[in-house]
């Protein structure tokens, strides 16, 4: 079938959720993939930030084909060897203690707020306006966006604050005796890139201290490598209570977890969370080949060298319609002094898959794996395009 045919089985057949951009891809290798017409396109959206290590990447590819061959699920009812193995690797590199694996983001959002309500006994959870947290009812919530919430307001639970993001008055404002958690983004990725002061995360830490609070990061979007450290908290020196994270952990693969420190997560006990396929063998071995290989083949180091060149590149572009260039390591926002969707399209069309994101910020978060040169490229492709 061609592209249009295939597109229009879509519009007869999917539950209208998605705006997609006009392309059937078809695939790909490092940062590059291709359409089933022949078209190639430099990959600046890894798939909303999940292929970490680009497309066919020969180490995660190996581990999924091998680990296909002998199991891919067994349900959470009995132990796997690459779940079990992921467990202490992943804690081993971090400041918690335990680990739970789900399957999204949201998921994992839903079960840490979850921990956190259960732990302290308390039922408000304070968040930031312009976060993304989620799509289910609890974490839409959680999400500090209106037009998210307006068609569902009449089911939305209570208890859920959203303030504004890097104002650490507002949060002094909203806490009460009753607050459980704080949940936020180290970076915000669907709120348009934004990076927060220095010493923002530190004070939520503090102030969730002193307050008996949950201190909750979304490392949804951020973490495993994305900023230019393993998890984007580490930047600014504190030590969370709980994380969440997926996208990128399993390079591709869909999955999710939280990690929480031992005095949180020994609120949980048997019936009060589960899940059917979170930490199957097939995606803990995806997810085993994509830590490993951020660490054999210095990805971090690749991170922080690119990362901050294209942000320096982009920096030089002498344009009246660019307002602002920010973001941490290998996640880069150009915010437009105009609307950026039709800019997705002119991009697209040059060859260049990209997203905008709050109206008019052009969000980039590439491969981890691409190069200068890469950069080079696009970034002339930025210049000649805005």
């Amino acid at each position: 079938m061609n592209t249009q045919e295939l597109i229009k089985i879509e519009d007869d057949y999917f539950i209208n959720t998605f705006t997609r951009q006009p392309v059937v891809l078809d695939h790909g290798e490092g940062v590059k993939v291709t359409d089933i017409d022949g078209n190639e396109y430099l990959d600046m959206f890894a798939g909303i930030a999940v292929n970490a290590l680009g497309h066919n990447h020969p180490a995660l590819v190996k581990a999924i084909q091998d680990q296909a061959e002998k199991l891919i699920h067994i349900s959470s009812i009995y132990y796997n060897e690459p779940a079990l193995i992921y467990a202490k690797k992943l804690v081993d590199k971090t400041s918690f203690d335990r680990i739970f694996y789900a399957n999204s983001g949201a998921e994992a959002n839903e079960g840490a707020i979850k921990l956190a309500v259960k732990y302290t006994g308390k039922s408000e959870v304070i968040s930031t306006i312009d976060s993304f947290h989620g799509r289910t009812i609890m974490t839409l919530a959680a999400t500090g966006h209106d037009e998210y919430h307006e068609p569902f307001k009449c089911i939305l639970p209570k208890g859920f604050i959203n303030v504004p993001y890097n104002d650490i008055d507002a949060i002094k404002e909203a806490i009460t005796e009753n607050t459980a958690a704080i949940i936020v983004e180290p970076v915000q990725g669907e709120g348009g890139v934004n990076v927060p002061d220095n010493d923002y995360l530190k004070q939520i830490e503090e102030l969730c201290h002193e307050n008996n609070i949950v201190f909750i990061v979304d490392e949804v979007q951020t973490g495993f490598g994305r900023c230019g450290t393993l998890f984007a908290h580490e930047l600014f020196d504190v030590k969370p209570d709980i994380m969440t994270m997926a996208k990128g952990i399993g390079g591709g693969v869909p999955m999710g977890g939280i990690l929480a420190t031992e005095k949180v997560a020994s609120a949980f006990v048997p019936g009060d969370h589960g899940t059917t396929f979170g930490g199957g063998p097939l995606v803990c071995a995806a997810a085993n080949a994509v830590l490993d290989t951020i660490d054999e083949e210095n990805i971090l180091d690749n991170v922080n060298e690119v990362g901050d060149y294209f942000i320096e590149e982009l920096k030089k572009l002498d344009k009246e319609i660019i307002a602002d260039v920010r973001g941490k390591g290998l996640m880069v926002g150009v915010e437009l002094t105009k609307p950026g969707a039709e800019y997705v399209d002119k991009f697209r069309e040059a060859g260049f898959l990209i997203n905008c994101t709050a109206g008019n910020v052009l969000r980039f978060v590439p491969p981890l794996i691409i190069t200068k040169d890469d950069i080079d490229e696009f970034v002339k492709a930025v210049d000649e395009i805005l």
